[in-house]
């Protein structure tokens, strides 16, 4: 197991017994086919394959436990057993910003139901790292499928089938949940179920749904050290075996801060597939390339960090990788988002990056690309005239 000096955020409080967390080595403990819907026909369940002191009987390891709990909260709707496996005061953060308390999560999961009885969560991939004494760290992709047969807060039914991802990451010690960062995709789901998403931006931002960047669990990038130039992060050689942090905290400030593109040629596979907010998908380095393009003409001042890493793997069979970042620009210029209007916004996003060779082949991104808009479209957000 590898082990790296940072303690997960939000650990229960007493709990841990040093800052490091443990990384696993291979890939024996991971999403088996099938997950989701058919989670007999996966084999979930069974003997345990790992010390889950703490934990219900029922759960062999961490991703057994993270994707049997999805499954009976949403598709078994048994909303009532997020009492069982989310801490009282649990802390969750999503596209409007951080809310405590379990019961917050209760309602905003009967409203999603409700508008998609049907919607069935397909367990994509969970990436983990901790130990039962640690806490548990995982990220968890998801693919969403169902159709839009009841009311929501965006309007009546429309009946139209909504296919599209999310990534959830979690701090899980002892059978709860105390921490939960959430991206749902939204800008994704109203696109698909023909709601405009600008227009709709507006509304939850009339009805006060943009949390002000003051009360935003962000701090300021260290882009411009002392009012001097960008200074470049070294890239790890990787000759002695590959740096996973080093190599994606390099890759996020010299591609974001130093406006280096080239790294993004260094450190991704020439063929690499990427899959981004709002179902953007892309082939090739280009596309990557166009993205971070794209943010760094709309936010000119963009400066972004990397909040936390983890991950599970080797240099043989690879690694799977988990990084979430945030960053503060103003939007300034002429790129994703149409005239600017010199507002400050707030991103965060989460990475999930899989590594072959030394070299990234895979990528699936979500940032909070719906508040984005919204904290643009907000009267209550004045133009930043610094």
């Amino acid at each position: 197991m590898n082990e790296i000096s940072t303690q997960p955020a939000g650990s229960p409080g007493g709990t841990m017994t040093s800052g490091k967390r443990t990384m696993p080595q291979d890939f024996s403990i991971a999403v088996r086919p099938g997950a989701g819907a058919t989670l007999a026909g996966a084999r979930y369940g069974g003997e345990r394959r790992q010390s889950m002191e703490g934990f219900e009987d029922a759960y062999t390891d961490i991703v057994d436990y993270i994707v049997r709990i999805t499954h009976r909260i949403w598709e078994d709707q048994d909303v009532g057993y997020i009492y069982d496996t989310y801490a009282q005061g649990c802390r969750l953060y999503d596209d409007s910003g951080v809310k405590f308390g379990v019961e917050r999560l209760v309602d905003g999961t009967m409203q999603s139901i409700n508008a998609l009885p049907d919607c069935r969560h397909y367990a994509d991939d969970v990436i983990w790292a901790g130990t039962d004494a640690e806490g548990f760290a995982t990220s968890h992709r998801a693919i969403n499928i169902g159709h839009h047969t009841g009311p929501w807060r965006w309007g009546p039914p429309t009946g139209r089938k909504l296919e599209t991802w999310v990534i959830a990451n979690c701090v899980v010690w002892q059978n709860e949940i105390y921490e939960e960062w959430v991206l749902y995709n939204t800008a994704a789901k109203l696109q698909q179920l023909g709601i405009d998403v600008a227009e709709a931006a507006r509304t939850y931002a009339r009805e006060g749904g943009v949390t002000p960047i003051g009360e935003r669990p962000s701090s300021e990038a260290l882009r411009l050290a002392g009012g001097r130039k960008p200074i470049s992060l070294p890239e790890p050689d990787n000759a002695d075996g590959f740096d996973v942090e080093g190599t994606v905290r390099a890759l996020f400030h010299n591609t974001y801060n130093r406006r280096d593109l080239s790294t993004i040629d260094r450190i991704y596979a020439e063929n690499v597939r990427w899959h981004g907010t709002t179902n953007r998908t892309g082939y090739g380095r280009s596309d990557v390339r166009a993205m971070a393009r794209g943010l760094l003409a709309t936010f000119p001042d963009l400066g972004v960090q990397v909040d936390e890493v983890y991950w599970m793997g080797n240099d043989a069979e690879g690694y799977s990788i988990s990084a979430r970042w945030s960053g503060i620009g103003t939007h300034r210029g002429h790129g994703l988002y149409g005239k600017p209007t010199g507002k400050r916004a707030h991103l965060w996003g989460i990475s999930q990056l899989y590594v072959v060779d030394g070299r990234i082949v895979e990528e699936w991104s979500l940032f909070n690309e719906f508040d984005v808009i919204a904290q643009l479209v907000s009267e209550d957000n004045p133009p930043d005239l610094a």
